[in-house]
């Protein structure tokens, strides 16, 4: 599983490519899909309306799923989502035209970006992806203002449930794509080093923070 449905931005290497898993969770009907997204995006909304957002930058943000649904309740304040170059996802970019969002192909470690531009900069399912995750946080947090807002799959549990579900055996569970691996207490240490750690979610198999920046 990578980020629910949707492609992930990736690093400064010029040959790197959206890289997700293209099974819709948004739009599942499976039951234990549908329970765990409730968890999930319970969790994200939580935090989401915590950090009461002026403006939002999406770092990887795939077909845009989330980044459409936040510039709605933004209303009229400025939206911004940011991935690789993808023929498929720029045709889903097109059909969520609000005034208030724009999409824009980037890469994550080198956000083209003003300091402090954006109230709140999120990456959800991004961190897993990247080469250098400590470089990506250092991006979001120099264009962010106020906060960050970050999930990743949390290990090993999520590799766990691969396995118990049968998938990406020969893997050890691990899903295609990713290359970082995040326990919690892993996860929640990169981000202490960016900023006050204001709540940490754990609906499984995630984790996801809410981060105000130094």
């Amino acid at each position: 599983m990578t980020r629910p449905g949707e492609a992930v931005v990736a690093g400064g290497d010029p040959r790197s490519v959206p890289t997700g898993n293209t099974y819709d969770k948004y739009g599942s009907t499976n039951p234990v899909v549908r329970r765990l997204m409730a968890g999930f995006e319970a969790a994200l909304d939580r935090l989401f309306v915590g950090a009461a957002p002026d403006s939002v930058l999406d770092v990887g943000c795939g077909e845009g799923v989330l980044t459409a649904r936040w510039a709605q309740q933004l209303g009229s304040r400025r939206v911004v989502g940011v991935d690789l170059p993808d023929p498929k996802l720029e045709a889903h970019w097109a059909g969520r035209r609000r005034e208030n969002l724009e999409f824009q192909v980037m890469l994550a470690d080198d956000l083209q970006f003003a300091d402090g531009e954006f109230d709140l900069v999120a990456a959800i399912e991004v961190l897993e992806h990247v080469p250098d995750p400590e470089r990506t946080v250092s991006e979001m947090t120099r264009v962010a203002r106020r906060h960050l807002l970050v999930s990743v799959p949390r290990e090993p549990l999520w590799r766990v449930l691969n396995v118990a579900r049968g998938a990406y055996l020969r893997e050890l569970g691990n899903t295609p794509g990713h290359v970082n691996h995040f326990s919690k207490r892993g996860f929640v240490s990169l981000l202490e080093r960016h900023g006050e750690l204001l709540e940490v979610r754990s609906p499984a198999p995630w984790t996801m923070a809410l981060v105000r920046v130094a």
